[in-house]
């Protein structure tokens, strides 16, 4: 089958590989379209450590049940997605359905022992897939795991009718992010954003935007929103919007750190203990909170049409990546389609 193999940081190739097989208790899914999310390109340059060469990543995936292995009553056709956050099935953290917790957990897509969505044809447990309906445009199926991310971020924040919050980042994580407030009902949203393109798909996802160039970000957000924020989601996760965060926000605020740009941070402590602002770190989701989003998402909200930015084949993946590598300032989500 093809894949798209990270062959070296920096360098992407479409080769064939093994075809995987399902097991006892696993599907195989044929892939029609994964989206490349930012994890991925930072395992593309190789910033975050959570990659490496030889594998073939890939999680936000949507296609069709091709096959399944003993034990497993799946209809075969059928469009579906796959929660890539695969627990030991046994623990506490599983049984309580937060495998996010689980220490012997693997991603599907960060794991290197195991092809994963960027190739033609995936294996995962059947208790990860979720089935959607036939008549949903498959595309959104691709979009349920960063979805997914965004609605566990602002449950963790505990985002309700009460709240004024403030996204940092308004790329694809961050638009996910912001929907899961509205989702939650929260009374404003405003999402903090430098990049012109980033900012008009959020407003047109009906969302108050500010801009970086226009003045420190708290200050924006007190007059915009009469007052500071009482939730931030920070969807970059780097010094400076953790520093926006406590800037903006009310004393007592909850500040989620759902962005993943640097492994280390600079804080201010002072903000955190005097300010008795909440930290709060969001990792994945729970297969609940993926299990909601795939329902919502199944519902065809009409927000979910302006999120694409592009589809791409499987030959111009390793284009893309090095395109968007260079941050040229695609304000949606890009797909690769495999079939």
């Amino acid at each position: 089958m093809k894949a798209v193999v990270l062959k070296e940081f920096g360098t992407m190739a479409v080769e064939d590989v093994d075809t995987p097989t399902p097991g006892p208790g696993e599907i195989r899914l044929r892939v029609r379209l994964t989206g490349i999310c930012g994890s991925d390109l930072h395992g593309f340059t190789g910033t975050n450590g959570r990659r490496v060469p030889g594998q073939v990543m890939g999680h936000e995936t949507v296609g069709v049940v091709e096959s399944v292995g003993d034990g497993v009553d799946l209809p075969l056709g059928a469009l579906a997605t796959l929660n890539p956050v695969v627990g030991c099935g046994t623990c506490g953290a599983c049984e309580a359905g937060t495998e996010q917790y689980c220490a012997t957990k693997r991603v599907i897509g960060v794991d290197p022992t195991r092809t994963a969505s960027f190739a033609e044809y995936v294996v995962a447990p059947a208790a990860n897939v979720i089935t959607l309906p036939a008549t949903m445009p498959e595309e959104y199926g691709a979009l349920i795991e960063p979805l997914a991310v965004g609605y566990h971020g602002a449950r963790r924040g505990s985002v309700g009718p009460d709240d004024r919050v403030l996204v940092l980042g308004g790329g694809p994580i961050g638009q996910a992010v912001a929907l899961a407030a509205q989702r939650l009902g929260a009374a404003r949203v405003v999402v903090s954003e430098p990049h012109e393109g980033r900012r008009a798909l959020c407003r047109a996802l009906g969302f108050e935007v500010i801009d970086l160039a226009a003045g420190p970000v708290g200050e924006q957000v007190t007059e915009l929103l009469d007052g500071p924020a009482s939730v931030a989601l920070d969807a970059v996760g780097a010094s400076a919007t953790v520093a926006d965060a406590f800037a903006a926000t009310a004393l007592g605020a909850r500040v989620v750190l759902v962005g993943m740009a640097a492994p280390r941070l600079e804080l201010d402590a002072f903000a955190v203990s005097t300010g008795e602002r909440s930290l709060i770190g969001a990792f994945t989701y729970t297969a609940r909170d993926f299990a909601e989003t795939a329902r919502w998402v199944g519902g065809e909200p009409p927000q979910l049409a302006d999120l694409v930015e592009r589809t791409v084949p499987v030959e111009r993946a390793p284009a893309q990546f090095t395109e968007l590598a260079a941050e040229l300032g695609v304000a949606g989500k890009v797909l690769v389609r495999f079939s």
